[in-house]
């Protein structure tokens, strides 16, 4: 009768919810590393700022510099997406840069501080790295679809490292740049936008 008469407590939290949570505390964790700098923030910063506690923070990530990761891996299944639709003879610039201009992939002003932190902060460089290096196996899986090969086919594999490569290399010249000329957001837009391309069309002339 007891154990019948219900549970108490909050429901359990979706998926959903908890990726909004950790993008919630990857903002809030950046905002405070572009202010104040890394190590003068503490998790209990980032939570009041994300609006959780401390201890949420903690379950969510192993380190205060991991909190980012959320704003560095979100776009991985989507481009992976994007990959899968390339159609034959299309540009490959052409194919990303309606995923980055339009589906609304990155927040670039955001990405632009936490890359522009990966110079001076080892502890972020490495979490920007490693998601580079997560992303290199999903980018070639989708690489393999698109062309009916196996999984683990070199060809993708090596078109993969490629690609990625390509935009690493692509918002990093951006965020460096932009640090030291920095403009409108119109503009800082626009020169992103077409800094991918540049990079992705030098790239596709390996991916074709």
């Amino acid at each position: 009768m007891t154990a019948a008469r219900g549970r108490t407590g909050r429901p359990p939290l979706t998926e959903e919810r908890k990726a909004e949570i950790r993008l919630e505390i990857a903002r809030a964790a950046v905002d405070l590393f572009v202010a104040q700098g890394v190590t003068a923030t503490t998790g209990e910063q980032i939570g009041e700022a994300a609006g959780v506690s401390a201890r949420t923070v903690w379950r969510y990530f192993p380190s205060k510099e991991s909190c980012v990761r959320p704003l560095f891996s979100e776009g991985i299944a989507a481009i992976a997406a994007l990959l899968r639709a390339w159609l034959p003879g299309q540009p490959l610039e052409e194919l990303f840069d309606g995923g980055f201009a339009h589906e609304g992939l990155f927040d670039r002003a955001t990405i632009g501080d936490l890359v522009r932190l990966t110079r001076t902060e080892p502890g972020l460089r490495s979490v920007w790295l490693q998601t580079y290096d997560e992303a290199e196996p999903v980018f070639a899986r989708a690489l393999a679809e698109r062309s009916g090969l196996p999984a683990d086919d070199l060809g993708p594999t090596v078109r993969a490292a490629m690609l990625n490569a390509a935009l690493r290399a692509a918002v990093e010249h951006h965020a460096w740049r932009t640090a030291e000329a920095p403009g409108d957001t119109a503009t800082a837009e626009a020169e992103l936008t077409g800094t991918l391309r540049s990079a992705l069309a030098v790239a596709a002339e390996g991916l074709t």
